[in-house]
Order: structure tokens, then C-alpha cells, then sequence
């Protein structure tokens, strides 16, 4: 167990300064911004902008937390908290949202839902258990216990493929 910890603590990145251009990430990582940035951040894994941060960027991600202020369009891939005292003034598209009282959201909100996510194709339970070779009993399991990306659309489970590949490569990390 403390070699996995170990690991998870080297994929943190931890940015508390000014910094202004683009920032990529081609690989899952845990990025927490503490500072101002201006640009563009294009993360994978889990984006945090810290309660003091101050971001002037479009920001694309899979899990996003937002507690500072943030001035541009945010497309989180799994889910978007803002979480009081954040400022949010941009276009906001995601699947999942939770926004505390005390936070502030000014822009419009696209929940993710269908085939909107830019044609990404979608597997339903039973297809993505033939995909994966496992059983559907499983996958409702880890879908409820929000183990595996997921929605549900009509009281069925619904995943969208590029997720699922993304998912699979963090878990092969994990190992």
C-alpha cells in the first residue's frame, strides 16, 4: 500500500506562481493551480484551482474543482465542482455539476448528455461489458458506486467510449 501512495504523491503537481502560455498534459496527472495563470490549460485527471488562484484561461479537463476565480470557457469530460468563495465567468459544459452556496457561476451551463460530447460514440451496458469482457452485474456495480465514468439517460447507464479508454489507461497506472 505505501508504494501506491507513494505514487499517487509523485503525479501531484502543485503550481503557486504567475505563469502565462499553455499547459498540456497528455497523461493523467493531479494538477492544484494556487497562483494566476493566463492561457490555455489542457489537463487529464484531476485540476484543482485553488480558493486564491486567479485563472484567465479556457480550461479543458476530466475532473475539475474550482474554488478561485476563473475568466474562461471550462469543458470538464467527468464532472465540474465550484465550490464557494469561486468566481466563474465563462461557458461551462460537463456531464456531472455541483456549485455551493456562495459560489458564482455567471455564463451559460451545458450538461452533457446524448452524443453531444463532439460525436464521441456511446457504449450502453451491455456493450461496453462485451468491450471490456466483463460481466454486467459488475459494471452496474461500478457504475453506481462510480467506480467507472458513467451517466444515466433514461434510467439506464450510458459511457462514452473515449472516457472508458482514458479510465483504463489510469487504472494500468495505478498497477
Amino acid at each position: 500500500m505505501g508504494k501506491k501512495n507513494e505514487e499517487l504523491h509523485e503525479k501531484i503537481l502543485d503550481v503557486d506562481a504567475s505563469m502565462q502560455g499553455t499547459i498540456s498534459f497528455k497523461d493523467p496527472v493531479n494538477l492544484r493551480i494556487n497562483g494566476s495563470f493566463e492561457g490555455k490549460l489542457d489537463t487529464m485527471g484531476n485540476l484543482t484551482i485553488g480558493e486564491n488562484a486567479r485563472v484567465k484561461a479556457n480550461i479543458t479537463g476530466d475532473r475539475i474543482i474550482v474554488a478561485g476565480k476563473v475568466t474562461g470557457d471550462i469543458f470538464a469530460s467527468q464532472g465540474l465542482s465550484i465550490i464557494s468563495p469561486a468566481v466563474v465567468k465563462g461557458n461551462i459544459r460537463t456531464p456531472l455539476i455541483s456549485i455551493t452556496e456562495g459560489a458564482v457561476l455567471e455564463g451559460q451551463l451545458s450538461m452533457l448528455g446524448g452524443g453531444e460530447a463532439g460525436g464521441d460514440e456511446l457504449l450502453t451496458l451491455k456493450e461496453l461489458a462485451q468491450y471490456l469482457e466483463v460481466e454486467i452485474a459488475t459494471l452496474d456495480e461500478w457504475a453506481a458506486k462510480r467506480k467507472i465514468p458513467a451517466f444515466q439517460e433514461d434510467n439506464t447507464w450510458k459511457f462514452r467510449k473515449s472516457e472508458i479508454d482514458r479510465w483504463i489507461q489510469e487504472e494500468k497506472l495505478k498497477i
